[in-house]
C-alpha cells in the first residue's frame, strides 16, 4: 500500500463527534457558516467558505469525472433553476408536493403535521405543552417567483425543486444533438429549493440545495438489469470518496415506501450523528416521467427501435445524490479528536486526499526563508491547491492545517538551501520524511492522486 493513499485515511471505526463541535469548527474555520451572517442569518441557507466550497467542488469533479467524463453512454448539461410552469404540473408538483401543516394559535409558529404527537404536542419543541392548533393544511413546497417587467406582464413561475426534470424535458434534443442511442443516461449538478418549515440538522435539510442526478434510459426489459447495476456503483462511489464502510449501507424501500409510479429504490445511507439518513437514492421510476412530459407538451417523446421497429418510451433509472448531504457525511466522517501523549488533544479532519479542500501547505521555519518557500509553493499551485503560512509556531501550524484537513505540510527549513531536500509531514500519522525538491512533485502525486 502506498503511503497516504486512501485507505490510510479511513476514519476505521472511532466515534463520531457530536454536531454541535462540527458547526463551530466549519464556521470558525470557514467550512460553512450560516447565510447573512451579520443579519442573524437566514433559516435553512447556508453559505461556503473558502474550504467549504473548495470540498464542495471536489466532491462534484469526482461526481462528474466517474458519472461523465469516464463513461461514453452519458452525457452531462446545465438548465435553468426556472422552468416552463408546465413542468410542474406535468411532475405532479403543483398538485402533491406538499406537506401537512398546522399552526399553533397560541405561540404563533408552523409545524408539520407529522411532528406532533398523539397527545397533539409539538415534539420538535422542548417541554412542549399542549397547543390549541388548527386543522392540517396542505402547504406547497415550491418556492414561487414572478417573471416579467412590469405588474401587467408577470408570469408566475417557480424555483425548481429538483434538478431532474430537466433531464427530462430536455431527453429528446439531448439525445439527438449528441447522437446518443438507448441505453444512454444524461446528468447535471445544480441547486434545487424547497421551502421546508423546518430544516434541520446543519446543512442536511436547508431550503437551498445542490443535486447530482443522472437519469438513464433503457429499454423495458433491461430496467432490472440497470438499475442493479446502478445501485452497486453509487454505493461504490460513496466508499471510494472516503466515506467509512461502516456507516454507509443500501436501504431498499418497503412498497408502502415507493412513489406511485416508481417499480423500485433504494438509497444509500450514511450514519450521522443524528441516525441512520440517506444522501443518495437509486429509482426505478419506470416511464412515469417522459410519459407526463409527453401527454402535457404535447411532443412524443416515445422511441422506435432501428431493428424491430418496436415502438416504446424508455424506462428511466434514476441517481440522485445531494451534494450537500454528502459535503455533511464526508465532515462528519472526518472529525476527530484525537488525545496524544501528555494528555494534548488534537483535532483532526481525516479527509480522503481526493477531497480535502487543501492539499499540501507550504510552512517555511523562519520569514528568512520565505523566498525559497515561495518559490516552492509557487511551483505545487499549478497542480494542486495550496495554503502557505509563516505566521507563529511551527508546531501550532501544523495543528492549522490538520484541523482543516491538509493531507501534507512541506517545511522549508534552514538545511534546504544546502542539501535541496524539505520535510514532509503526514497528517494522520504526524510522520516526518526527508524529501529531495527535485522529487517533491513526484512524492506527492503518487500519495495525493492515488486511486483517483
Amino acid at each position: 500500500m502506498v503511503a497516504g493513499s486512501d485507505s490510510s485515511f479511513s476514519s476505521a471505526t472511532r466515534p463520531l463527534v457530536a454536531m454541535d463541535k462540527l458547526v463551530s469548527l466549519c464556521a470558525a474555520r470557514g467550512f460553512i457558516f450560516a447565510s447573512s451572517e451579520i443579519y442573524g442569518g437566514i433559516n435553512g441557507f447556508w453559505d461556503y467558505g473558502p474550504l467549504g466550497v473548495e470540498l464542495k467542488n471536489n466532491l462534484k469533479a469526482l461526481w462528474w469525472q466517474r458519472m461523465v467524463r469516464e463513461r461514453p453512454d452519458v452525457v452531462g448539461i446545465d438548465t435553468s433553476i426556472v422552468a416552463h410552469p408546465r413542468t410542474w404540473e406535468a411532475s405532479g408538483h403543483v398538485d402533491n408536493f406538499s406537506d401537512p401543516m398546522v399552526d399553533c394559535r397560541a405561540c404563533k409558529k408552523r409545524f408539520r403535521a407529522d411532528q406532533l404527537d398523539d397527545a397533539g404536542k409539538c415534539s420538535s419543541r422542548e417541554g412542549s405543552s399542549e397547543h390549541d392548533l388548527t386543522e392540517a393544511k396542505n402547504f406547497n413546497l415550491m418556492l414561487e417567483t414572478q417573471i416579467g417587467a412590469s405588474a401587467d406582464a408577470t408570469q408566475s413561475a417557480y424555483l425548481r425543486p429538483e434538478t431532474c426534470q430537466s433531464l427530462f424535458t430536455g431527453f429528446k434534443r439531448v439525445r439527438e444533438s449528441s447522437r446518443q442511442k438507448i441505453p444512454f443516461g444524461i446528468a447535471q449538478v445544480g441547486k434545487a429549493f424547497r421551502n421546508e418549515i423546518t430544516p434541520r440538522n446543519f446543512i442536511f435539510r436547508s431550503r437551498e440545495f445542490e443535486q447530482a442526478e443522472m437519469e438513464f434510459f433503457c429499454h423495458p426489459s433491461e430496467r432490472d438489469e440497470w438499475f442493479e447495476y446502478w445501485r452497486a456503483q453509487r454505493l461504490q462511489f460513496h466508499r471510494d470518496i472516503g466515506l467509512n464502510e461502516g456507516r454507509i449501507r443500501n436501504r431498499p424501500h418497503e412498497s408502502d415506501e415507493l412513489a406511485h409510479y416508481a417499480n423500485a429504490a433504494v438509497d444509500v445511507d450514511y450514519e450521522f450523528p443524528f441516525g441512520w439518513q440517506e444522501i443518495e437514492g437509486v429509482h426505478d421510476r419506470g416511464d412515469w416521467d417522459l410519459s407526463q412530459h409527453t401527454k402535457f407538451s404535447g411532443k412524443e417523446l416515445a422511441m422506435t427501435d432501428e431493428a424491430t421497429k418496436e415502438k416504446y418510451t424508455p424506462m428511466v433509472i434514476e441517481t440522485s445524490m445531494g451534494v450537500d448531504r454528502t459535503c455533511l457525511a464526508l465532515l462528519c466522517d472526518a472529525l476527530d479528536e484525537e488525545t496524544l501523549e501528555g494528555g494534548d488533544t488534537r483535532t483532526v479532519m481525516r479527509f480522503a486526499p481526493k477531497v480535502a479542500p487543501v492539499k499540501v501547505a507550504v510552512l517555511p521555519l523562519s520569514k528568512k526563508l520565505s523566498e525559497s518557500a515561495h518559490k516552492i509553493d509557487a511551483e505545487l499551485r499549478k497542480r494542486w491547491n495550496v495554503f502557505y503560512d509563516e505566521s507563529g509556531n511551527i508546531g501550532r501550524r501544523y495543528r492549522r492545517q490538520d484541523e482543516v484537513g491538509t493531507p501534507y505540510c512541506v517545511t522549508v527549513d534552514f538545511e534546504t538551501e544546502d542539501d535541496k531536500k524539505v520535510t514532509v509531514r503526514e497528517r494522520d500519522t504526524m510522520d516526518q520524511e526527508r524529501v529531495p525538491l527535485d522529487g517533491l512533485d513526484a512524492y506527492l502525486h503518487e500519495r495525493l492522486e492515488a486511486g483517483s
